[in-house]
């Protein structure tokens, strides 16, 4: 018997069960989908993330205030700015000022306990150029929006503020004074402490809200191959008398930490997967020697006519890897619709990896090969004397 002749007469006892064969294969489809939709999704972020850093530029730096030896807070030189700005390699610097005890609420009704979580900050005028923030409605504070009680609302603030888009004569109250809002910017990826922010310009946050103009953050870009130079010398620029009393950090690495714990979760998921794969496993076995013990009597008419024991045993193993085959293929055409329509949903780029595929399908095929290997055995060792008298 030719290749041909094994997968078609393998694929008889398939047809004639359907129902048994489709139970049986979808065992091993939830399994390989499960794979390979759980490496698809991780592929997926990975690909966002690398998209985002490449938008964003993995340049920038971020200088704050750290603690003092008696562990209470520090604060930064009214000088760190333009300090900071001189160093050769930094192109930008921007910053923002918390301005302390001021909250921000959607009217004066509100209760004061209710903060939201929204801190009201001062922020330079080009500091959306530097952190790479972009808006989603309405216009950035300028020299002349920055001087009166006019702000912008991160994406958070906005969101639990109530307000969607930028309207004519939208207020909020930041501290005892009502602010118009003139913005709203869209997630800041390497700026997170903007999204729960109302930013005002640095001169109406002194004149209105008693800021000290002691900036909180500063930002910086540098040029790609100076980062760790102008790294290592940021905390001395930005405070000569306290060095040791500057937080230095690099957003895109927080966005990195943040994928590879994602990652970690990706393993626990595939041997979840695995573990659905081998139950499929089972049940192909299972469906195999059900099928051997219904059909001795075609073994043994087949045996009668001249068929060798290879030749049995080739017809059930052929069975068995078919209907792996198709659990496997089938696996993986859902776990590609999965990882696509999430990526969709999540506005990624859809990737899923060829080997994933590739290895899903081939594992069904060593499952399937093992699953039908002992049925395949006992059906050629059944003689065709008995496996015709059997009742």
């Amino acid at each position: 018997m030719g290749l041909p002749d094994v997968l078609r007469v393998g694929a008889v006892g398939l047809r004639t069960r359907p129902l048994r064969a489709f139970l049986s294969a979808l065992g091993i489809a939830i399994g390989i989908a499960a794979m390979v939709a759980v490496v698809g999704v991780s592929s997926s972020s990975r690909a966002e993330l690398d998209r985002t850093l490449r938008a964003l530029g993995t340049n920038v730096l971020t200088v704050s205030p750290g603690t003092t030896f008696a562990g209470e807070g520090a604060q930064l030189p009214l000088e760190a700015e333009s300090m900071v700005d001189r160093i050769g390699p930094v192109s930008a610097v921007s910053a923002i000022g918390k301005v302390p005890d001021t909250a921000v609420y959607r009217t004066g009704k509100i209760p004061t306990v209710e903060t939201n979580g929204l801190a009201a900050y001062a922020a330079r005028t080009d500091l959306l150029e530097t952190v790479g923030a972009e808006l989603r409605s309405g216009v950035w504070l300028n020299a002349s929006t920055g001087r009166y009680p006019a702000t912008v609302l991160g994406a958070s603030a906005a969101e639990r503020l109530g307000i969607g888009r930028v309207e004519p004569n939208t207020q909020v109250l930041i501290g005892h004074r009502m602010f118009t809002v003139v913005g709203v910017l869209e997630p800041a990826p390497l700026a997170p402490e903007l999204n729960t922010a109302a930013l005002v310009g640095w001169p109406a946050a002194t004149s209105e809200l008693g800021f000290d103009g002691h900036a909180t953050v500063l930002y910086t870009r540098s040029d790609e191959a100076s980062v760790a130079d102008v790294r290592d010398v940021l905390g001395t620029t930005a405070n000569p008398k306290a060095p040791n009393e500057v937080d230095v950090s690099r957003p895109s690495d927080a966005l990195a930490a943040q994928q590879a714990a994602g990652e970690a979760f990706t393993g626990l998921l595939l041997g979840l997967g695995a573990v659905a794969l081998l139950v499929g496993g089972v049940g192909v076995a299972n469906t195999m020697v059900i099928s051997v013990l219904e059909r001795r009597a075609e073994v043994g008419l087949r045996r009668s006519l001249g068929a060798t024991r290879g030749q049995i045993r080739r017809q059930f193993l052929a069975e068995s890897l078919l209907l792996s085959a198709l659990g496997g293929v089938g696996g993986a055409v859902l776990g590609w619709l999965v990882t696509s329509g999430y990526a969709v949903y999540q506005g990624w780029p859809s990737v899923v990896p060829l080997w994933t595929v590739a290895g899903g399908v081939g594992a069904t095929l060593v499952i399937g090969a093992l699953a039908g290997l002992y049925p395949a055995v006992r059906a050629a060792r059944l003689s065709p004397t008995e496996a015709l008298t059997a009742p």
